[in-house]
Parts: C-alpha cells; sequence; structure tokens
C-alpha cells in the first residue's frame, strides 16, 4: 500500500509503499478512504512535542474507511462496515479513568499517528472496542474532521459548563475553530469570535457567530469582546497562539470558564489575582471519550455540523504541511486515498 511516513523529524514525509498492516484478535483492517489533516499530524512530523513519537511511523487521525478484515474477537463491527480511528486509539479499560468515563487520561492509552500508524495510508488497523462507528448516509470525506476536530471541541464546549442562552468565545477560527462555532450554536450558545484574519472570522459569521473580532486590529480584543458581550461564560481556545490565552481569559465574566485545547510552543501568564477574585476556571481538555465521540457524530448526522474541508491527494502531504504552518488553510484538508 502508499503511505505517508515519517522517516525522521528533519525531513519531509515519503510517500512510499510499504506493507498492509497485520491485524490482532480484537483489531479490524480498514481500506481508507479519506483522513484529514490535524496540525497534530504535523507536530508528530516534526517531533516537537514533549512526548515524541518513533519514527517510523504514519501519522493520521481523522481516517474513514471499509472494514474489510476483523479479528476473531471482533464483535462490534463487520466486514463493509465504515468506521473511523481517531487519536483515542485504545486505553486499558482498567485504571480510575477508564473505570469513570475519563478514558482520554489513561496513562496507558494508545494514540493514532502517534504511537500507532495511522491513516495517512490506503489500510489501517483499528481497535474494533475503541473505532468510530460512522452514521449511515453520511458524507465520508465531510465525516474526517469530526472525528478529532469535531470530537475535541465539542467535549471543549461541554467542559465550559455554559448554557444554552450563554456567550461563549471561540478563539481561533481554524480547523478546529470552524466546527467549534457550528457545535456552540447548535447546542444552543451565542457565539463571539476572535481570529486575526478577516476571511476566518467570516466563516465563523457564516456559521452563527454574533460577534467577531480582530485580535490584529483591535488595541484590547479582550476589553472589546467583554464591550460587546458584557463578558463572555465560557471560551474556548483552539489557538496555537500564545497570545490567545490571556485574551480569553480577560474576555471571560465573573464565575467564567476558559477551556484549553490549543497547544502553542509557548507559556502564557495567568493573573492570580484577577482568577481568585473573580472566582475564574481555567481547564484543559483532550479530545474526546467514545460517548463523546457518538455524540458528535450524532450532530453532523443530523445536518448541524457541516465541516468547510478541501480534498487533496496523498502526495500534497508535504505542501499541505508548509500551508498549515504559514496558517494558509481555511477550514480542514482532507486526503483522498482510494487512488
Amino acid at each position: 500500500m502508499m503511505a505517508g511516513v515519517v522517516r525522521s523529524f528533519d525531513t519531509e514525509l515519503d510517500v512510499a509503499e510499504v506493507a498492509v498492516p497485520a491485524i490482532g484478535r480484537h483489531e479490524a483492517l480498514v481500506r481508507v478512504d479519506y483522513s484529514g489533516v490535524c496540525h497534530t499530524d504535523l507536530h508528530a512530523a516534526r517531533g516537537d512535542w514533549p512526548v515524541k513519537p518513533t519514527p517510523p511511523f504514519i501519522p493520521g487521525h481523522e481516517g474513514v474507511g471499509h472494514v474489510v478484515e476483523i479479528g476473531d474477537a471482533v464483535t462490534r463491527v463487520a466486514v463493509g462496515d465504515v468506521v473511523g480511528n481517531a487519536w483515542l486509539w485504545s486505553a486499558c479499560g482498567e485504571c480510575e479513568y477508564c473505570e469513570t468515563g475519563r478514558e482520554t487520561l489513561c496513562p496507558d492509552q494508545r494514540n493514532s499517528g502517534y504511537s500507532v500508524d495511522g491513516s495517512f495510508g490506503q489500510y489501517m488497523v483499528v481497535d474494533s472496542r475503541y473505532c468510530a462507528v460512522i452514521p449511515d448516509g453520511v458524507e465520508p470525506a465531510a465525516a474526517a474532521p469530526v472525528l478529532c476536530a469535531g470530537v475535541t471541541v465539542y467535549k471543549g464546549l461541554k467542559m465550559t459548563d455554559t448554557k444554552p442562552g450563554e456567550w461563549v468565545l471561540i478563539s481561533g477560527i481554524g480547523g478546529l475553530g470552524h466546527l467549534a462555532v457550528q457545535y456552540a450554536v447548535a447546542m444552543g450558545r451565542r457565539v463571539a469570535a476572535i481570529d486575526i484574519d478577516d476571511a476566518k472570522l467570516a466563516l465563523a459569521t457564516k456559521h452563527g457567530a454574533e460577534v467577531v473580532v480582530n485580535a490584529a486590529v483591535e488595541a484590547d480584543p479582550a476589553a472589546r469582546v467583554q464591550e460587546l458581550t458584557g463578558g463572555v461564560h465560557g471560551a474556548l481556545v483552539t489557538a496555537v497562539n500564545g497570545h490567545a490565552f490571556p485574551q480569553a481569559v480577560g474576555a471571560l465574566r465573573r464565575g467564567g470558564t476558559v477551556v484549553l485545547v490549543g497547544l502553542p510552543p509557548e507559556q502564557f501568564p495567568l493573573d492570580i489575582f484577577t482568577t481568585v477574585l473573580l472566582g475564574l476556571t481555567v481547564r484543559g481538555s483532550i479530545v474526546g471519550t467514545r460517548k463523546d465521540m457518538t455524540e458528535a457524530l450524532d450532530f453532523f448526522a443530523r445536518g448541524l455540523i457541516s465541516p468547510t474541508c478541501s480534498i487533496r491527494p496523498l502526495e500534497d502531504i508535504n505542501a499541505v504541511f508548509a500551508e498549515m504552518q504559514r496558517g494558509e488553510i481555511d477550514g480542514r484538508v482532507v486526503l483522498d486515498m482510494r487512488a
């Protein structure tokens, strides 16, 4: 099969022929039709996170395709089913986090495209107990971004503890942020959006944002959000820019919650006095559980979520990474793996 392989962290992906992977008892072999390209894939390929993958490996954790073979212990999926991989490839199922529905915190989890080969290949292996089951009748290319970007922002929005009718700020209207706006609207929240690109803010408006603020133009973006909304009840930071985090905290009203899902290389200062005085909450959120995935896909299947994506061939992956690095991608790029 053809696949995009990371041979080392200082070279481009090698699009080359590799062996079709074998499966274990609980696993399924999937012929990949489409795979979304996430910013995490770029981090994986560059090896710039503290915990690094081990080359050679195949990135990708937004893959959608058809099951072509199953292991002898598989009961959840069958040959012919449409399934997807996800960042959470598997977890131990026995630790305190797995037992309490927090499997994304499992210390023994395995991750697609990082510690397990992912979906930048014509075939991938999934753990049948953890793979996403794609609803009938949906567009598979559009479903791909939901498997990471969608479920990540959906879970993050739940973590803001906001209620229908309350304001939520989405910071960064990229692959995650444009879906976050849609999920927030579908969940009944009022949306404010911050970005540094007018075209991306226009995309946020298209998807239902009532307030948009260009952080590159406004001297104090947080104050502008405060002025227009009275302060947001919750904020979700998808941006990979360190300036976005204190802006989101500054946009909160008293008792508000900011949830961090973007992973910039730099740290940000947190004003402890203000955090205590105003009763603010700052928390991290990492992707979503299998239950979150089912819920996120249900929003999509009901037509409430419409990912903005462009289709590219696998051979373009290095160009896609370069465009991603420069912030030139609107929405999500999805690789067509069927050729």
